[in-house]
């Protein structure tokens, strides 16, 4: 397989190497590397990366990630050299300097495969490739030469993805009881014969059984807490009958998770119990997302007709060229590579999905094809829809469909469930969200590029053929002039503050300063202050707000109204189609209505007294001293309350099940945290201890001599602690600041040791593709905050020491300090940072031959939060030199012998 003979260029943090064609590879310095490219393209793996190890932002060239998306779309790959080279099945580079030889090696592979008859993404190519001829991509030029034109036109994407079909409503499942008999028959199928029969997991499958059990009361759910150690197997022993109860009921099960990282998992595990299709051709199981993670084909074809620009329009088409070879049209956490969007340095990502709610639904052309109505369809006739928190109670609060929303919920990752719910019955009035409501409104601002459409262009028929209904989007468009429009927070900033919306976020804005007591220390950081004690001034403002607010609400009420009656009595020119549009504009204005409502109650309390109930705050955000956004907030103060009504009283049954569902000893805060006591169930109670040998496999070392706030001393821990294991280290912060100070004074001496150090906040590259490149080099370390400290599962050696900068106490925000008070105090504080320590402590085990250490480096360790760690676990406070040793006598196999016995938890 012949290499491109073109120059090749490699950076990393130990330093830089250039190829010149067929020459030597020689060492340059980060001035040379940036001359040679500015001079000519260079072949490159990741640009935004390279530019951030030279320095250079402009930096450009022929990024071999980009040309394997346009050849292999849709099909996964590490970003880095080794990934590279495993998924070309070239031979992996032995160090850096060998690094340019192996892109010139990819990049012939890559041409030549293009040339091959066997190519199986060949459909589309070259019809793509001529647009991008015509941008100027860097690799259409080597492209054109290679990929031969169809003797017959390709057809197009939009008419290659095919059409999703109509399906009968689903009728309501039979009701049906397991037996545990063949609950563990299920079972035994489903882990297959060889494997062992482990008790706990048997037991747990036989307790999860009793949720799927027939209801003996309305608004009384059969609810059951699992708590199962990691290495039980839960996956399997929750759809052990769910799987079986589907089968018999004919219903619909769904299993909820926090990350998308277990909903991959989850998808894989299902093949055990369902095949792929059915002989109907109909999916047995089905992934769910929001709306926002799907690719809107709509935004897609704007886009490849000149809604985009320069960088951005080449994404579209590489997009494109994904969407006809995508399994579902997932572009968050699907089979989109998540470093696509990366490379591009813009959110062009985002804007091709449906964020901002301006669906037409039946009236887009693309409806019959569209990846979010094809997703919600198969779901309906599903026996398993894999979905996530957010989601199910977002169905469940005001989904389209009443008879799709979910009666039997598996809440995996249970422990997230009170955080999902923080999010999802949460409300905020700030600028950000005003103007996208305006947008929805009045449509496009001036000049604005993309296929933004207000109420008026969307609803144009109802307009032309409905009198009143035209007069209610006409008031509507016109009250909405009252919201934010483009540069508020410019104006605000300057004094200058437009309409009654803007004059409230002034006031906001003026109130949090004048209240902050930081004294400057936070500069750069977003700022809150209680909404309590505002003066005549504020409350007038908040009226003025509060009245404009209900000025756009009411024509939207009317106009959903006049939708509704279209609807009962349709005139002649209304067919199918524009019902179902008429209907999905119904249900767009039913949550915004609510919305408004929300904004409404929030500033009408802000003149009287506080509502117990709820938490409110005004907040200033800022990012490294730019502001950004402002507005007042509002959270339930026990958001399991809303949770228990619209997701939990509805139901049939519900498992919550998680490795770290109870704190310690008692099932107090997991009862509470579980919504049951608001609609009087009480829950059954399951408990399975992990297999694992916990004081064999893993060790916790709490490093006492690394002083507090000592950066040069924090980070000269973390780079010999990584040094001492080889690699392999996680490492987890509570303050990006520090991360970055960290990262900053060691990756260059780590990587010339040939130990590459990775890091969120840093490196231009997503979360998701950062554990995959950590997972893939046993050499690689990974540093973090708070997404990496669970629903990371990188088993073997991988991952084989945890590091956490300090104890993870809470942030004190406003909404902490009230559940805080409201909880009991410090006890509420340490049932929290337990919880979070026995989350980081679960990255480090995940299988029976995984061993490493969890160290904290915190002097001040309380030995109440022991606890945490499973129950037989070593405990050592210790110096970072004895960590040290002990870290690099376990990577080495050796025994340590200094007659320190181990101390279990206290």
């Amino acid at each position: 397989m012949p290499a491109l003979s073109l120059p090749a260029l490699h950076a990393s943090h130990a330093g830089s190497w250039l190829r010149e064609g067929a020459g030597a590879t020689r060492p340059v310095s980060k001035g040379e590397a940036v001359t040679a490219a500015a001079d000519t393209p260079l072949l490159i793996l990741n640009a935004p990366l390279v530019a951030t190890r030279l320095g250079y932002p402009d930096l450009s060239g022929l990024d071999l990630l980009e040309l394997f998306a346009f050849v292999h779309p849709a099909r996964f790959v590490v970003p880095t050299p080794k990934g590279l080279a495993h998924a070309l099945d070239l031979e992996e580079p032995t160090g850096d300097a060998d690094v340019p030889r192996l892109l010139q090696e990819a990049a012939g592979a890559l041409l030549e495969t293009c040339e091959s008859p066997t190519w199986a993404e060949r459909e589309g190519a070259w019809t793509g490739l001529q647009s991008l001829i015509r941008m100027r991509w860097p690799w259409s030029t080597l492209l054109s030469g290679r990929i031969a034109k169809p003797q017959q036109a390709e057809r197009w994407l939009f008419t290659r993805l095919p059409e999703w079909e109509e399906s009968p409503e689903a009728p309501q499942p039979r009701q049906v009881t397991l037996q545990p008999a063949e609950v563990l028959q299920r079972l035994a199928k489903l882990t297959g014969s060889s494997a062992e029969q482990r008790q706990s997991q048997r037991a747990y499958a036989v307790e999860a059984s009793e949720a799927f059990a027939p209801r003996e009361a309305r608004g009384r759910p059969h609810v059951v807490l699992a708590q199962a150690g990691t290495g039980i197997g839960k996956t399997l022993g929750y759809l052990a009958p769910a799987s079986l109860w589907a089968e018999q009921s004919g219903g619909t099960v769904w299993v909820s998770t926090y990350t998308k990282a277990l909903q991959r998992q989850l998808r894989k595990e299902s093949r055990r119990a369902w095949p792929e299709y059915r002989p109907d051709g109909s999916q047995p199981v089905v992934v769910r997302k929001g709306r926002e993670n799907y690719l809107c084909l709509l935004n897609l074809e704007d886009a490849l007709q000149g809604g985009f620009a320069g960088r951005a329009a080449i994404m579209a088409q590489l997009v494109a060229r994904w969407a006809a070879y995508s399994q579902d049209g997932d572009m968050i956490g699907g089979d989109l590579p998540g470093w696509l969007g990366t490379l591009f340095r813009q959110r062009g990502i985002t804007a091709l999905t449906d964020r901002r709610g301006e669906c037409v639904y039946a009236g887009c052309p693309h409806f019959r094809k569209c990846f979010i109505e094809r997703a919600t369809r198969a779901s309906v006739g599903a026996d398993l829809v894999i979905g996530n928190h957010a989601l199910v109670m977002i169905n469940a609060a005001r989904g389209r469909d009443q008879a799709s929303r979910p009666t039997r919920v598996v809440f995996d990752e249970g422990h997230h469930v009170f955080d999902a719910a923080n999010s999802t019955f949460a409300a905020a009035l700030t600028g950000a969200e005003a103007i996208e409501l305006r947008r929805w409104v009045i449509g496009p601002e001036k000049n604005a590029r993309g296929r933004r459409r207000g109420l008026s262009a969307r609803l144009a028929d109802v307009a032309s053929y409905d009198e009143a209904g035209a007069k209610a989007i006409t008031a509507a468009v016109a009250a909405a002039e009252a919201l934010p429009g483009d540069s508020w927070m410019q104006r605000i900033v300057e004094g200058a503050p437009s309409g009654p919306l803007e004059e409230l976020f002034a006031a906001v804005r003026a109130t949090v300063y004048a209240r902050d007591e930081s004294g400057g220390q936070e500069a750069g950081y977003g700022l809150e202050t209680e909404a309590a004690g505002l003066d005549g001034a504020f409350v007038e403002a908040s009226e003025a707000a509060r009245e404009a607010l209900a000025e756009l609400r009411q024509p939207l009420m009317r106009l959903s109204l006049r939708l509704e009656a279209l609807l009962e009595d349709g005139p002649d020119w209304l067919d199918g189609p524009g019902r179902a549009r008429i209907e999905g504009a119904r249900h767009s204005l039913g949550w915004r209505i609510d919305l408004l409502a929300a904004w409404e109650a929030l500033l009408a309390r802000l003149a009287g007294p506080a509502d117990p109930e709820y938490v409110d705050w005004l907040a200033l955000e800022r990012s490294e001293a730019r502001e950004f956004d402002t507005g007042i907030h509002r959270h339930w103060l026990d958001p399991m309350k809303p949770f228990a009504s619209v997701v939990l009283e509805p139901a049939h049954g519900v498992v919550m099940t998680s490795a770290t569902l109870r704190d310690g000893d008692t099932w107090d805060q997991a009862i509470k945290r579980s919504g049951t006591p608001y609609i009087d169930v009480a829950p059954k109670l399951s408990e399975h201890l992990s297999p694992f040998d916990y004081a064999a496999q893993a060790e916790v070392l709490i490093v006492n001599d690394v002083p507090r706030g000592d950066i040069p001393a924090l980070a000269g821990a973390y780079g010999r602690l990584i040094e001492a294991s080889g690699g392999g280290v996680l490492g987890l912060f509570t303050a990006i600041r520090r991360l970055r100070a960290v990262h900053g004074r060691i990756a260059d001496r780590l990587a010339r040791g040939g130990l590459p150090l990775y890091a969120q906040h840093v490196d231009p590259i997503d979360t998701g593709t950062l554990v995959d490149i950590f997972r893939d080099d046993p050499k690689a370390s990974l540093l973090g905050t708070d997404a990496l400290r669970d629903g990371v599962d990188v088993p073997g050696h991988s991952l084989r020491l945890v590091v956490m900068e300090q104890v993870p106490w809470p942030r004190p925000t406003i909404l902490h300090r009230a559940r805080r008070v409201a909880g009991g105090g410090s006890t509420y504080d340490d049932s929290l940072i337990r919880a979070k320590l026995a989350q980081a402590f679960g990255r480090l085990i995940r299988s029976r031959n995984d061993h490493g250490h969890f160290v904290v480096l915190s002097s001040a360790f309380p030995s109440r939060l022991l606890s945490a760690f499973p129950q037989g676990t070593p405990v050592r406070r210790i110096s970072l030199e004895e960590a040290l040793h002990r870290v690099a006598a376990s990577v080495s196999g050796e025994t340590v012998k200094d007659g320190d016995p181990a101390r279990p938890p206290v």
